[in-house]
């Protein structure tokens, strides 16, 4: 009997049927509250009704027109969509499939227009499972154990991580920029590094967000050096955080942006966006691929970008990203078991620790399992597995949150034994 890999293994024991808007339906006919939207994809919510008719019509017209082959109208939609809400500048763009591809692709550009080998990855980040981008992900060894050798020209540099080193968040900046400028004068000269990637808030590192002054820290440096500031986008973009890119919360431009996940509502779209002038700079023959800006997929990205924008759902993510911050601070002052409460708008995580501050993965654990139970979906993230994240879809509304804090604040007194 043929089965799916053992290595698949599902978050929750659900066997969805159906869903609709921040809802799972099981084949068991439960209805589940999913504050996970697959892994940040659904950001519409389940079968928006606005994104099924224009996949429902783009099917039944053309499902696949190779873009390097043929031209077709969704794909010229949606790069006129994604004009209106892009940094200025950055006029011009690459279509993929995931997240790793566009990564991968970012890399390929930076190395292209700048004739430089390395990259600067900051340490806590994900960038993907393929190789170039398994290399440059630190979030837990488990995508890069077994896999070298990986490639080369990858160096490391700190993020501000202060819950971490247990510092304020001024002392972690300072310590992650200066140790970027000694690695710059000890591993990877300015002259040998071609960009620097980072993601505006850490997605798998735990759901850290960056701040000003760093990424504020990181364009000068890159500026001063001739180095490219990536921006990897992939989960905080599309109005996740509560403004439209994870970005626009510190002021800072990227060179490229990498955005995928929400930005099709879950259909398999990524991409990146760079100045006209640096995209040139690609090899000819260096972008391309049999799916990449697939008709239906693109279809489905122009509808998500309407109803993100009809919708209000850029504001309705602060407001209920608040909302469900206040319940999660709640919860946690009255639970010693979890020690940080972080994010940004509808990205948010609690990290669990010992009675000695030490990660506590298997508390993590019987809480997201629990929440299951209460009727909760919930993943965990961070490099030893104890933080507990939600990021419901954009269109979540007070309801919704309240319900899921109820049924958290009951899953956190049953996993942490308080009930």
């Amino acid at each position: 009997m043929t089965a799916l890999s053992e290595h698949l293994r599902q978050a929750t024991p659900v066997v969805a049927e159906r869903g609709e808007g921040v809802h799972l339906y099981g084949v068991d006919g439960r209805r589940y509250l999913d504050f996970t939207a697959g892994i940040g994809v659904t950001s519409t919510g389940h079968c928006h009704p606005k994104v099924v008719a224009a996949a429902q019509e783009q099917v039944a017209t053309l499902i696949h027109g190779q873009y390097t082959t043929v031209m077709h109208q969704p794909l010229q939609r949606l790069v006129d969509s994604l004009g209106q809400v892009l940094p200025e500048g950055l006029d011009s763009l690459f279509f993929a499939n995931s997240g790793s591809e566009a990564v991968e692709a970012a890399v390929r550009l930076a190395r292209h227009a700048t004739g430089r080998p390395n990259i600067v990855v900051c340490q806590g980040g994900f960038h993907g499972r393929t190789v170039a981008a398994a290399s440059m992900t630190t979030s837990g060894t488990k995508v890069r154990t077994g896999f070298g050798p990986l490639m080369g020209g990858v160096v490391i540099t700190p993020f501000p991580n202060a819950f971490h080193y247990g510092w304020d968040e001024e002392t972690a900046t300072r310590f992650a920029l200066r140790e970027f400028d000694q690695l710059l004068q000890t591993v990877s000269d300015p002259d040998d590094t071609a960009a620097i990637i980072v993601e505006p808030v850490l997605g798998e590192g735990g759901y850290v967000p960056a701040n000003t002054a760093f990424l504020t820290g990181l364009r000068e440096r890159a500026d001063r050096h001739g180095i490219l500031l990536i921006l990897d986008e992939v989960q905080t973009g599309v109005g996740r955080t509560g403004r439209f890119w994870g970005h626009d919360h510190f002021g800072v431009r990227p060179d490229i942006l990498v955005t995928a996940k929400g930005l099709a509502s879950g259909f398999p779209l990524s991409g990146i966006a760079a100045s006209e002038e640096l995209m040139h700079k690609a090899r000819p023959g260096s972008q391309g691929g049999t799916y990449g800006g697939n008709a239906v997929a693109c279809a489905a990205a122009v509808a998500t970008l309407e109803v993100v924008r009809e919708e209000g759902l850029v504001a309705n993510a602060a407001a209920m990203g608040a909302r469900l911050r206040a319940g999660l601070e709640d919860v946690a002052a009255k639970t010693p078991a979890i020690g940080d409460v972080r994010g940004l708008g509808l990205m948010l995580a609690s990290e669990f620790v010992t009675e000695d501050g030490e990660p506590d993965a298997a508390t993590a654990l019987r809480v997201q399992q629990a929440a299951a139970e209460e009727g909760l979906l919930l993943l965990l993230c961070g490099p030893w597995g104890n933080v507990v994240r939600m990021i419901p879809a954009l269109i979540v509304d007070e309801t919704a949150i309240d319900d899921g804090l109820r049924a958290w604040s009951a899953a956190v007194r049953t996993g942490t034994g308080a009930a």
